[in-house]
């Protein structure tokens, strides 16, 4: 990166007219296959960026693709290998536009490429290319301020040099001697004459199989070498690493391979395009900066505590030949240990083993005063086998130990440990190589554990709002699934919710709120919360839903939120749909048949304010599967709305009802998990025993309280109540229906419903204030006995808000048996 940098400056002093001559230069040569590597090359030297790409559309426009990169690996800034061309992605934005975007890091943070670093300190920019199919030059700088005039008028110059190659046949002409290309469809492998050599076969003798030089390679280093020509492992950054083959002597030769996937088109493979060198002599010692590198590179990317222990004890324990390492938090005045390697506890001193506490021990500091010294020193401490240390040190490494405090601004981080066995002599090199290695990992080590606190934090949050099981229905069953995202916090806005309402109603709602952070999280759980309020208040779908949106308008947040909620009427297999910019609901019908609803809708919540929602009415047969999801499972950045929801009604169709669990995980077996994923399935079955109901409107004439109890008499005369039931029924009656005349305005209505041996009582008026329990009555008292005489002879009562109004209940057991 310094000759990078060396050379960005240069250009700043001498203009574009340096661009302007290397490229006409790179112009001016033959067409070549890596022209436009080439060409976007310069975009490192000279703007001094750290990585630099080319996205255009591919074989379906509606995508730009990642076309080449070069520099650090694109996955270090969040970035992807490809982008919907309609979306607000920078690339997009530049494309359509045909105008550049320069991009600060606060910038960034704010957008899915920041949310996905742990760090998101740089600037990027995007510029329109000036091809006939479009697309858009991409570049990233690990600087605060961006990139400067001149380094703005040199990637100005590259876009406009930038030509996206047509692939031509794999066969178009002779690879190098040191290059290959491998076609993933089949297999075959074409090599120039220089890589045989290494591997040791003759032109004449090699089948162009790939497997015949896997066939070589030694047993060990096949999985890592398999990783990179593998399809499911490959992305279009390019990829390096070292293995061993077997010469036909017996001898064994490293070699350096370096590859990227070169995406096909109509007619045209992927192929795997590189070189391949020996590296027998540039393989280098401890000494070598690129461990340095290699491990500065995993540490960016690494997103927790545990990823950081694992990327220093990879960097660290071959290279170094040691037994054992331990990598350890300090919190306070105690180390927690986050790795150790190897992990058995008989690998490690007794003093360990005395301490281990689940997964891992607390180390021991208290009996280790050396580790607490070196940690009050903050530099690298070690000590040659024969060293007098205490037990808890001296089992760690009996051969020697090495003890590095991790630093991290201006305090100690944590602490690594590695001991060897048998006595190892310490050279200057491996010194300088423990030195640096530390410094990275303090650094590494804080900013995981910031990131760690913040996503229990947010976690937390996530599983104490969305609810923690899902209540038995009747005539229905529902089950439901929440996936957290892989990138970035892993936690979102996704929630789900089942609401038991009155008269064997259900609501059935999912939504999502914009972003992954706390701020949607805890957003997540207001709306959540508000919704299950305003449904208990006995409001139908449409207005449920509208209240929600004047609720999330009021609150002044920048976010807004989507859902959908059903309303089931569990008796009579009827549902009514309200939508608010949510996907649609998918039903599965008994005899196999899925179909997407086209449920009318409205826009998504907070953004709006006079915003209607329109009901949509479902009816359900027995059997009948409703499917309701987030846009995790059903939308990526290379499958559109569409496709995903027929993807999913096909899912849907194939799956077996009868057990709804393994419907779920069967749904979700394929989600992509780039976004959080909500899914709930309602299997409606229909009721064994439906209610026997009857109402009565109460008109306000003197006789009101007679003609109630005349209905009700009569009524439970023909549903053959027992005598004694019906008895208290109509005292119950009396007080309720007297209440709600006397102490409120407008109508009055009288509900009766029976449920196997329960007989439910309910009266709702227009008046939202509930009646009150006298604490204590007296003889002189004129009233408040009526709530008390209801309480004593029911078996349960209560009120509800409905619609402005309220319902008093009571509920009588016909048979105890």
């Amino acid at each position: 990166m310094a000759n990078v940098a060396s050379e960005g400056a240069a250009v700043r002093r001498t203009g574009a007219g340096r661009a302007e001559h290397v490229l006409a230069t790179l112009m001016a040569a033959p067409p070549s296959a890596d022209r436009l590597r080439r060409v976007l090359e310069q975009a490192l030297v000279l703007a001094g960026a750290s990585f630099a790409a080319v996205y255009a559309p591919g074989d379906d426009p509606a995508v730009l693709c990642l076309a080449e990169s070069v520099g650090l690996p694109g996955s270090l800034y969040g970035l992807r290998d490809g982008y919907p061309a309609d979306g607000g992605a920078p690339v997009a934005e530049a494309h359509r536009t045909g105008r550049p975007r320069w991009l600060g890091p606060s910038e960034v943070a704010d957008r899915a490429e920041g949310r996905r670093t742990p760090e998101p300190g740089f600037s990027l920019a995007a510029l329109p290319l000036a091809g006939p199919g479009g697309g858009s030059l991409l570049a990233v700088a690990e600087r605060p301020e961006g990139f400067d005039a001149g380094e703005r008028a040199a990637l100005e110059l590259i876009a406009r040099a930038v030509a996206v190659p047509e692939p031509g046949p794999a066969d178009a002409h002779e690879p190098a001697p040191d290059a290959f290309s491998l076609a993933m469809d089949t297999g075959r492998v074409e090599v120039g004459d220089e890589i045989l050599r290494l591997f040791g076969i003759g032109r004449d003798d090699f089948d162009g199989k790939v497997e015949t030089l896997l066939g070589l390679t030694v047993p060990e280093d096949l999985p890592a070498l398999m990783s990179v020509v593998e399809p499911d492992h490959m992305s279009l950054d390019e990829r390096e690493l070292e293995f061993r083959v077997r010469q036909p002597s017996g001898a064994l030769r490293w070699l350096r391979l370096r590859g990227r996937l070169v995406p096909g088109g109509e007619g045209r493979p992927a192929q795997l395009v590189g070189t391949v060198a020996d590296a027998t002599k540039l393989r280098s010692d401890v000494t070598d900066v690129a461990r340095v590198q290699r491990l500065a590179a995993d540490l960016a990317t690494a997103g927790t505590v545990k990823d950081v222990g694992h990327a220093v004890v990879d960097a660290l324990r071959k290279p170094l030949r040691a037994d054992r390492i331990a990598l350890a938090e300090l919190e306070n005045d105690r180390l927690v240990v986050t790795v150790l390697d190897p992990p058995e506890p008989e690998a490690w001193p007794e003093l360990w083993r005395a301490e281990w506490r689940g997964e891992w021990p607390d180390a021991p500091v208290r009996a280790m005063p050396a580790l607490a010294a070196a940690l009050r020193d903050g530099r690298a401490h070690i000590w040659p086998a024969g060293s007098a240390l205490e037990p808890g040190l001296a089992g760690v490494g009996p051969g020697g130990l090495a003890v590095l405090p991790l630093p991290a601004g201006g305090r100690m981080a944590g602490a690594c440990l590695i001991g060897w066995d048998r006595p190892h002599e310490f050279a200057p090199d491996e010194r300088a190589l423990l030195t640096a290695c530390a410094a990275l990992a303090g650094q590494a080590l804080r900013r995981a554990h910031a990131f760690d606190a913040e996503h229990e934090l947010v976690g937390m949050l996530q599983r104490a709002l969305l609810p923690h099981r899902l209540p038995r229905l009747p005539g229905a069953e529902a089950v439901a699934r929440y996936l957290p995202a892989t990138e970035g916090l892993e936690v979102g806005g996704d929630w789900y919710d089942v609401i038991p309402l009155a008269d064997n109603h259900v609501a059935f709602v999912i939504g999502d709120v914009q972003g992954h952070n706390a701020g949607a999280a805890t957003l997540m759980g207001q709306m959540r919360t508000a919704l299950r309020a305003y449904a208990a208040e006995g409001h139908p779908p449409d207005v449920v839903v509208a209240h929600a949106n004047r609720l999330l308008l009021d609150m002044e947040s920048d976010l807004f939120a989507t859902c959908v909620y059903v309303d089931i009427d569990m008796e009579q297999g009827t549902a009514l749909c309200a939508r608010a910019g949510h996907p649609q609901p998918v039903l599965r019908h008994p005899d196999g048949s899925t179909e997407t609803v086209r449920a009318e809708g409205g826009p998504p919540l907070g953004v709006l304010t006079r915003a209607e929602y329109p009901m949509t009415p479902l009816k359900l047969k027995p059997g009948t599967v409703l499917a309701l999801t987030t846009d995790g499972l059903v939308e990526s950045s290379g499958t559109d709305l569409d496709t995903g929801m027929d993807r999913l009604a096909r899912d849907l169709a194939a799956a077996d009802p009868a057990h709804l669990g393994q419907t779920a995980d069967a749904l979700l077996a394929g989600a992509h998990r780039g976004d959080d994923v909500a899914l709930l399935l309602v299997r409606y079955d229909g009721m064994a025993v439906r209610p026997r109901r009857e109402s009565w409107s109460v008109w306000r004439v003197p006789e009101a309280v007679r003609h109630a109890r005349r209905f009700v008499r009569r009524t439970l005369r023909a549903w053959e109540l027992p005598r004694d039931t019906a008895d208290t029924a109509l005292l119950v009656v009396s007080e309720l229906v007297t209440n709600a005349l006397v102490h409120t305005e407008g109508q009055v209505r009288l509900d009766l419903s029976l449920v196997g041996h329960r007989l439910r009582i309910a009266v709702t008026d227009s008046s939202p204030r509930g009646p009150l329990k006298p604490t204590n009555v007296g003889w002189e008292a004129t009233g408040g006995r009526g709530i008390l005489l209801v309480e004593a002879v029911s078996h349960a009562w209560g009120t509800v808000p409905v619609s402005g109004g309220k319902q008093v209940w009571a509920e009588l057991v016909t048979d105890e048996a």
